[in-house]
Order: C-alpha cells, then sequence, then structure tokens
C-alpha cells in the first residue's frame, strides 16, 4: 500500500523531486569515476611487451619489508609490510648458471636495461616514449629480428627498432647520436629490427654486449633473466622449480600478467598512487555526496511540510510517514543512481586519459572497469538516499496530529538541541582536526586530513545554519533595510526562514572553503619549497637539460680553474618503510653554490661514508651529527652513514643528502637534473664550451625558479583535476538547492503581489537575499578555507603564511555569486510568471 502511494506521489511531483534526483545522480556518477581509478589501481593490467617471448622472468625484489612478531595474551602475532623502492633492483649475473642447471631449462638469456634517449635532428626522435638501451642477446625476449642490416658487433654499432627508423628516417650506415648514462656518443645504425609482438611504450637500442655493459655500468649485475623452458616441459612447474632453487636470494620469478609491472617499474608504482588517488577522491566525493544529498532531502521535506502534516492529521502514523517517505527515496534513488553510474563510467575513462595525457598514471597501466564501481554507486545512492529521508523526516513523524497542520504553517523558530549539540560536536572536531593538521609535517598524512577538515566544518555549518543565519540577518539588517522595500522584505526573510536560507548556505559554504582549499594548498607548498630553493642557491649560473639529463662528462669540462660546479641527482630513498626526497651533490666547492641553512655540524664533512639531513628528518629520525642512520637506496642497496650536518631548508631541496657518486650509482637515470655553477665566465663563455653537449641550457638561477614554477604549475593541474569533480558536484549542488529553495515560493510571491510588490520588487527581494546569503557563505567559506590552509602551512613549511592569490579567490566568489543570482533569479522570473490570483486561490 504504502509503495503503491509512494510511486504514485513521485510520480506526481516529478517536479519536486527533481533537485533530489539531480543530486543523487552526480553522487552516483562521482563514486563510479572514482571507483574506476581505485579498480585500475588495484587490478590494472599491465602488459608485457619486451618479454613476449620469454614464458618465465626472474627479476629483483623492488620492495623494502619489515616483519614485526608481537605477543600478547599468550598469542604471537606476525605482521609483514612491504614497501616499493624507487629504482629498479638489480640482480648478480651469476644467478644466471644456477637457472641453466635446472631441469627443464632451455634458454636462460640475461637482460641488461639502462637509459638510452636517440637524439635526431627533430628531437629525442622517441615522441614522448621513452628509450632504453640493451644487449642485442637480449633481444630474443620479445623477440627483435632483424629487417635489414646486421648485428652489433663493435662497440659503435647500434640497432634501432623499426618505429624509430621510420619516425626519425634512419637505415643501416646512417649516424645516431644516442645520450645514454655518460657522455653522449654517436653510432653507427648497423641494423634495424621489428618486434614479434607490438611495442607502444619504449623505445629500444641493441647495442654490443661490451658496449651495452659499459653504458649499464653495473659489472656482474644483470636487469632481469628471462628463462624459456624445454619444448614439453611445463612452464608453471618450471617456474615453481626455479623459485624454490633461488630462494632467499632475493629474486622473484614472473610468469603471465605478472611479467608486465617487472618490465614497467612506473606502471606498478603508479598502482599504488592511483589507488591512494582515487581512495581520497571517492571518500572526499562520499562525504561531500552525504553533505549535499541530506541539505537536498531537508529542503525537499521542508517543501512538503504541509501534505505530510495533512496525513498526519488523518491518522498516519510516524512510522507510516517515515516509511512513506524512505520508499520515495528508495525509487529517486534507484533512478538516479542507474543513470548515474553509466555516466560515471564515461567520466571515469575521460579522467583516466587526461591523467595519462598530464603524466600522472603511464600508458602501460591499462584502464580497467568492471561491474563492481557502479553496482557500489548505486548501493552507495540508494543507502544515501534513504538515510537522508530518514534524517529529514525526523521531525514532521515526531509531532502530535493535532499539531501537525499549526506546525506546519510556521517555521519553528529554536532548532532543536539535538541539532546544536552535533552541530557544536563537529564544529569541536574539525577544530581538533586543524590541531593535527597544524603538526602533520609530511603531504601524505596532510592531504587527507586538510579536505577533511573543510566537510567537517562545513557540515558543522550544516546543522548550525539556522542560528547562523538569525545572526547574519540581525547584523545585516540595518544596511539591508537602507536598499529599500526589497532590502526589508530581505530581512524579514532571512529572520522567519532561517531554516530554508540555512540548506542554501551550506553547499555555497562548502564550494567556496573546498575550492579556495584545492586552489591553495598545492602553491603554499610550492612556493615555500621554491622560496628555500631560492635562498640555498648561491651559483652564479644553472645548466639545466631538455633531455634525460646534464652527464658528468659536462661537468667535468666546465670545472676548470676556480669554477665550482655541483652536479645534483635526486632520487628518493626509504628509511625503514618511510619514505624520503634524497639528492645527491658533489662535495668539492660545495658551499660556493649551494647553501641549506646548517644549523649543527658541516658539510666539509660530506663524503661517500656521511650524510646531510633536514631539521624535518632529524626530528622525525631522532638524529644529530655523528649518528648513524642505516637507510634502503634507490635501487633497494642498504647503507649506513653517519649524519654529518643538519640544515633547514629541507622543502626545498629535500630531507636527505648524500655525496653525488654514492647516489648516482644507485639510481636508473645517473645523470644529473641540474648543475650549479660558480664563475666568473659569461652565459655565452659556459655555453660555448658545452656545445656539443645536445639539449643543454645555461640559465641564471631566477629563471630556472621560472622553470621550477612551471613544472609546480603542471602538478597542481593534476591535483585540481583529481579535486575538479568534487569542484563541479557542489557547484551543481549550490544551483540545485538555490533552485528547489526559489520554487517551493510560488505561494509567498502571490501574496506579495497581491499585496501591491512588484515583479521588479519581488525580484530585488531575491537578489538581496542572494547577496546576504552569499556574503554568509563567502565569509564562512573563506574562514574555513583560511583556518584549514594556515594549519597546513604551519605544519609543512613551518610558518602560519598560505599562498592565497587574491585574483584567483576574488574570481572564486565571483563565480559563487554568479551561480546564487543565477539559480535565484531564473527560477524567481519563472515562478512570477503565474498569475497571483490563480495561486492564492488554489486549494492547499
Amino acid at each position: 500500500m504504502m509503495l503503491r502511494y509512494a510511486l504514485k506521489t513521485v510520480r506526481a511531483r516529478k517536479a519536486g523531486f527533481l533537485g533530489a534526483f539531480l543530486a543523487l545522480m552526480c553522487a552516483a556518477a562521482l563514486i563510479t569515476a572514482c571507483g574506476t581509478l581505485l579498480e585500475t589501481g588495484l587490478r590494472g593490467t599491465i602488459r608485457t611487451e619486451r618479454y613476449a617471448a620469454a614464458p618465465i622472468v626472474v627479476s629483483a625484489d623492488q620492495n623494502v619489508h619489515r616483519t614485526t612478531v608481537t605477543h600478547k595474551k599468550g598469542r604471537t602475532k606476525v605482521k609483514h609490510k612491504a614497501k616499493p623502492i624507487a629504482e629498479r633492483a638489480w640482480l648478480p649475473a651469476d644467478l644466471g648458471k644456477t637457472i641453466a642447471a635446472l631441469p627443464g631449462t632451455a634458454r636462460v638469456v640475461p637482460e641488461l636495461t639502462f637509459l638510452a634517449q636517440p637524439l635526431t635532428s627533430t628531437g629525442t626522435g622517441a615522441e614522448g616514449r621513452p628509450g632504453y638501451g640493451h644487449a642485442w642477446d637480449s633481444a630474443a625476449l620479445t623477440p627483435y629480428r632483424l629487417t635489414t642490416g646486421a648485428a652489433p658487433t663493435k662497440p659503435t654499432d647500434v640497432v634501432v627498432d623499426r618505429d624509430l627508423a621510420e619516425r626519425a628516417h634512419l637505415a643501416p650506415g646512417d649516424r645516431l647520436t644516442v645520450q645514454s648514462t655518460q657522455a653522449p656518443r654517436t653510432y653507427r645504425v648497423c641494423g634495424i629490427a621489428a618486434p614479434a609482438t607490438a611495442v607502444h611504450h619504449q623505445t629500444s637500442l641493441f647495442f654490443s654486449a661490451e658496449e651495452a655493459r659499459r653504458l649499464a655500468a653495473r659489472p656482474g649485475q644483470v636487469t632481469a633473466f628471462g628463462v624459456v623452458p624445454k619444448t614439453g616441459t611445463d612452464p608453471e612447474r618450471l617456474r615453481q622449480a626455479v623459485a624454490t632453487a633461488l630462494h632467499g636470494t632475493g629474486a622473484r620469478v614472473s610468469t603471465g600478467g605478472a611479467r608486465g609491472p617487472v618490465e614497467f617499474l612506473d606502471a606498478a608504482a603508479a598502482r599504488t598512487r592511483l589507488v591512494s588517488m582515487g581512495g581520497a577522491m571517492g571518500g572526499t566525493s562520499l562525504l561531500v555526496a552525504v553533505l549535499v544529498v541530506v541539505g537536498t532531502f531537508a529542503l525537499s521535506v521542508q517543501q512538503r511540510h504541509r501534505e505530510l502534516a495533512l496525513l498526519r492529521a488523518v491518522a498516519a502514523t510516524s512510522g507510516q510517514i517515515r516509511g512513506l517517505l524512505g520508499r520515495e527515496a528508495l525509487i529517486v534513488g534507484a533512478a538516479a543512481g542507474t543513470v548515474g553510474a553509466g555516466l560515471g563510467l564515461v567520466l571515469g575513462g575521460r579522467l583516466y586519459d587526461r591523467f595519462v595525457a598530464l603524466g600522472a598514471v603511464p600508458a602501460t597501466l591499462q584502464h580497467t572497469v568492471s561491474v563492481l564501481p557502479p553496482v557500489a554507486a548505486v548501493a552507495a545512492t540508494l543507502f544515501g538516499a534513504w538515510a537522508a529521508a530518514r534524517i529529514a523526516s525526523r521531525r514532521v513523524a515526531r509531532i502530535r496530529p493535532a499539531e501537525a497542520l499549526a506546525e506546519a504553517r510556521t517555521e519553528r523558530t529554536r532548532p532543536a538541541w539535538g541539532r546544536l549539540l552535533a552541530g557544536l560536536l563537529l564544529f569541536a572536531g574539525g577544530a581538533a582536526l586543524v590541531a593535527v593538521l597544524s603538526a602533520l609535517r609530511t603531504e601524505p598524512a596532510s592531504t587527507p586530513v586538510t579536505f577533511l577538515a573543510v566537510v567537517v566544518l562545513s557540515t558543522s555549518v550544516a546543522l548550525l545554519g539556522p542560528l547562523l543565519v538569525a545572526a547574519a540577518a540581525l547584523v545585516l539588517s540595518g544596511p539591508l533595510r537602507l536598499t529599500g522595500h526589497g532590502g526589508r522584505l530581505a530581512t524579514a526573510n532571512l529572520r522567519g526562514n532561517a531554516a530554508r536560507m540555512a540548506s542554501v548556505v551550506t553547499p555555497l559554504t562548502l564550494l567556496i572553503g573546498m575550492t579556495c582549499t584545492v586552489l591553495f594548498v598545492q602553491p603554499t607548498l610550492g612556493d615555500a619549497a621554491r622560496a628555500q630553493a631560492r635562498e640555498g642557491v648561491r651559483a652564479d649560473w644553472v645548466v639545466a637539460s631538455r633531455g634525460p639529463g646534464v652527464p658528468a662528462e659536462a661537468a667535468r669540462q666546465l670545472r676548470t680553474g676556480h669554477d665550482a660546479v655541483t652536479e645534483v641527482v635526486r632520487t628518493t630513498v626509504r628509511v625503514g618503510l618511510d619514505k624520503y626526497a634524497a639528492q645527491g651533490v658533489t662535495p668539492d666547492g660545495l658551499t660556493r653554490t649551494w647553501d641549506p641553512d646548517v644549523t649543527a655540524g658541516s658539510l666539509s664533512r660530506l663524503t661517500e661514508d656521511t650524510i646531510a639531513v633536514s631539521e624535518l628528518a632529524a626530528d622525525q629520525l631522532h638524529l644529530t651529527p655523528g649518528s648513524i642512520l642505516r637507510l634502503t637506496l634507490g635501487d633497494g642497496t642498504p647503507a649506513t652513514l653517519t649524519v654529518a650536518a643538519v640544515y633547514t631548508r629541507g622543502l626545498g631541496f629535500g630531507d636527505l643528502t648524500f655525496a653525488h657518486d654514492l647516489l648516482a650509482r644507485h639510481v636508473d637515470n645517473p645523470l644529473s637534473s641540474s648543475l650549479l655553477v660558480s664563475t666568473d665566465r659569461s652565459q655565452t663563455q659556459l655555453a660555448t664550451t658545452l656545445r656539443r653537449f645536445p639539449g643543454l641550457t645555461v640559465i641564471s638561477p631566477a629563471d630556472a625558479d621560472s622553470l621550477q614554477a612551471e613544472r609546480q604549475q603542471a602538478n597542481a593541474e593534476v591535483n585540481l583535476l583529481a579535486m575538479g569533480l568534487v569542484l563541479a558536484f557542489t557547484a551543481i549542488a549550490v544551483v540545485n538547492t538555490l533552485a528547489m529553495s526559489v520554487s517551493e515560493r510560488v505561494r509567498e510571491f502571490a501574496l506579495l503581489r497581491l499585496a501591491g510588490a512588484t515583479r521588479r520588487q519581488v525580484l530585488r527581494m531575491l537578489r538581496t537575499e542572494a547577496l546576504a546569503v552569499l556574503l554568509l557563505a563567502t565569509t564562512l567559506g573563506s574562514a574555513i578555507a583560511l583556518a584549514v590552509l594556515t594549519a597546513f602551512s604551519l605544519g609543512m613549511t613551518g610558518r602560519a603564511a598560505p599562498a592565497v592569490t587574491p585574483l584567483v579567490y576574488a574570481v572564486v566568489v565571483a563565480v559563487a555569486g554568479l551561480l546564487a543570482l543565477v539559480a535565484t533569479s531564473l527560477p524567481g522570473r519563472v515562478a512570477l510568471r503565474v498569475r497571483a490570483v490563480t495561486v492564492a486561490t488554489a486549494k492547499e
């Protein structure tokens, strides 16, 4: 019976349920899109290309591990955790003999993979693809087969893949310059090879075995082994045999789909990043969706207060009212969730493509879609709609039948004590989150707390909204009266309909607070880091690269006379399982080019056996000069170093500073990211010295700072895109809520018209109300964003100085104001088209 009545109600009140439908549909689309990203990170396929003809691949372990054993109440609990390292881990070459001796092994092919970027007259010749060098012997792993020319036999020979030959118009006998791990070298193209299977995501160059070992610069080590079983041997049985034989060596044996992550380390690392990004976006989206949907349903129920009160007056029980609203919500939620889930699949695909275009996700990690995200979105939408309806109906379902109609005619002047208490508790919780945020000093820990604090404080505004609107009406009553009749009517509406106005203030507050936080949180961190870098660079010139980096030979040619040249290489390392940004610098003449503001110890003690640490790392790891630090380098090599110095500018230069040669031996790309040069020579003289090194430019420290600002902007675009869906959803909610709030006031407008008010005066009243609400929401949203950003800045930079750009802030407020005015004026004009006499005489 109640289900049939609910269906009839939804059918008869389509316009009334439209706002709730739109809010739920957007919520479902948002959850589905974030869910597809999360699923891609968890289950996304990484297909192998280079190892297609190797059924079994043996590689080094790409993780650091920690096992903890706890004893509690007579039980022993063992926990094991693993975290990925930043660079490729290598294997001892001698393991190949062990594998070859196993029964069933037909061939073991050692693999060397190293940086090898082709440089052509038109650029890198790789069109954005990474270039890798290998020994020709490992061409069988794909396999690559010669289509023309011969295999490389001399150190100056190179075989290029067919795709590169076509793009760069290369033929056997041509010359090709390659920037590898050392100085750029020109090779003779001796052959062109084509892969048996498609290779889309890398450019392969093949060298002689001797030259490949020289460029790999890893004596006695290999990247991996490709294992080919004998005919008739079960690959899985051989895999188990290989794993048993190599147990305890740290090697990992992969077959099938597990070979892809061995080949594409960046895609494997992107999985973790995408899970974190998708989880953060999804969690924030869900919280925002719940807040918005509850507000939308509350407004919808408020619009039907008279109808529901009449049902109570004709003997409908509280349970029946709650059941009716719950069933209506489920009907609307099912329809909205289904449509939204379909839109979310399309949106998730577009979002993934954009992340790939921005370089945040490699194309080798394939987008994965299943029924799980849409089903989860529909389930979340149904539950959210039902819960929102139950929350919104709690007051009308509890009133006594005799009071129902009277209750429906006037808005309650005092908010419920439960609502007040919940609002105050959430405000206290938000304040606690802000306090915690000011003590967090790492970005992975700070980011989720930042957005959670905004949502929690915005929720407290939603609960305390009627009181805040009433207070705002009291403060603004004087100025509003000066604007004429429209201002006086707006003041009366703000006072008499505080709950309705509060439902409009909430999404506007959330929009302004969340947008300001998203736009200014990364610049706050980035500007502080760049400021430290500017203050710490003493060099006269900076040598930068448009290619993979600056070779050591370029630094040696610049290092003449009394000039100081500092080579800088960057990576990340692990201390335990914690990740720290690290840089390697050449110690000679370091204080002439670089000043990290040392507070303890001395940089003169920096050698391959020592390390300098930032104050943040020193505090976290309890280090002082002379302390011993055990860590894992980028390629998984353990190291034990003595702390030589502690410095303050860790945000600009990284938390750990090593001697350059130590770090360069344990990274995939040993080329320097830049050179810091202190010299009396001019920019032209330096450029002349470096003329045989393609892609190198000599720029001033100020220009280097501008390049860093451009990179920072690119990273900010990724973060803005990640949160853009939430902001778009919030903006839609603002328009939706405002339109619903205005459209319910047809009768009120008709009575004002009959009392003598003109259409222009009513519209002026609506605009004045909208501006008053915008002023209150701007104040609250800005206060929330400022508190959160200040706490974030204090924790991450040590200074309460958030980077707020006045022009950007003004645009945010202007856009919010435009949304508010448009969403108020258009429904108001539609409502005023109905003849006042018709509305006033209509039966309720």
